[in-house]
């Protein structure tokens, strides 16, 4: 397999993706993500010229049901069992770096 990923990209991907990994996750990963890379590669090479662009390979239908008003819970009974709570909400940890 050529062009495997150096260790920086590794590492870097799983920065990206906030994984904090360890040198065999880095060591499998990165063998794992370049087959991945390599297999994507070997499928450009297709000819694809005459295959017409398709957005769904099968029939959708609505499985959804019609909306309908109905009442909801309470605030105080929605908000029983949460762990924390600000002001009649949720109260959750942030998830997005500050950096």
């Amino acid at each position: 397999m050529a062009d495997r990923l150096s260790r920086t990209e590794v590492e870097h991907i799983a920065e990206l993706a906030k994984l904090s990994l360890t040198e065999q996750e880095k060591e499998r990963f990165g063998e794992q993500l370049s087959a991945i890379l390599a297999h994507a590669r070997s499928l450009q090479q297709l000819d694809t010229d005459t295959i017409p662009p398709t957005a769904q390979v099968i029939d959708l239908k609505n499985v959804m049901r019609e909306d309908e008003v109905e009442p909801s819970l309470p605030p105080e009974q929605a908000l029983a069992n949460a762990p924390h709570r600000a002001d009649g909400y949720f109260r959750v940890k942030p998830i997005l770096d500050e950096r």
